[in-house]
């Protein structure tokens, strides 16, 4: 670990790391001291310590470091994560939310599964779910309403998977960050296109869309979307 001095960002719980050379890294306060999750730094100053949050790992690093201008996502925030893979981005979530907070991470792999289940064991807040998203009835019966609903899965219909969950889940006047993958939904159209049509789906549904953020440079023909419901 090296010492480092510690910039707040506009939004609760994320903060800019900078080193003794002067690099300045996006990162989280860790909730489970001494454990990272992918490799990532980890820095410490005083008795706190920070990792790294790298955005070409992260979706949602990303949409920060390109301009996202909200970010519901704070202290004691319930989230319901969907495609929440190893545990890269909801172990940042988690960071955030803190120990009033809670990460319901849904993933459908049950070989990933497992390494999920070993970021969550230092993580009280995170409650890792073997399911399919299609399927939100499945798992309703462990998820209470949330103020959050991420979305980060690579299929056709993953609007659609959003809405459903949403309507099961998100409480009137909550917040979607939805990852559009232009290329799973459909790789013979223009990426941008795919976008309008995708965010024309969400305001048909009955939400507001905040914010479109292209992901490039740290994700190819993805775009963060940002929505509040009801």
């Amino acid at each position: 670990m090296v010492n480092i001095t510690i910039k707040e960002t506009q939004f609760e719980g994320v903060y800019f790391c900078e080193t003794p050379d002067g690099t300045s890294k996006l990162c989280t306060k860790n909730l489970a001291p001494g454990h990272s999750v992918y490799g990532e730094k980890l820095y410490r100053i005083k008795d706190v310590e920070y990792r790294e949050w790298n955005a070409y790992r992260s979706k949602l690093a990303g949409a920060i470091l390109k301009g996202l201008k909200k970010m519901p996502i704070k202290l004691g925030s319930k989230v319901l994560y969907l495609g929440a893979a190893s545990g890269t981005t909801p172990s940042h979530v988690s960071d955030i939310v803190g120990s009033q907070g809670k990460v319901y991470a849904v993933e459908f792999s049950a070989r990933i599964v497992r390494e999920l289940l070993l970021v969550a064991q230092v993580r009280p807040n995170m409650f890792p779910i073997l399911a399919d998203a299609r399927f939100p009835n499945v798992y309703a019966p462990l998820v209470e309403d949330v103020d959050v609903l991420y979305i980060d899965i690579a299929q056709p219909d993953q609007t659609d998977i959003a809405i459903r969950n949403a309507r099961q889940f998100l409480k009137s006047g909550g917040s979607m960050l939805l990852a559009i993958k232009a290329r799973s939904i459909d790789v013979t159209k223009d990426p941008e296109e795919i976008f309008k049509v995708e965010t024309s789906k969400l305001e048909n549904a009955g939400f507001d869309v905040l914010e479109i953020v292209d992901l490039e440079p740290y994700d190819k023909d993805h775009a963060m979307v940002l929505a509040r419901f009801g």
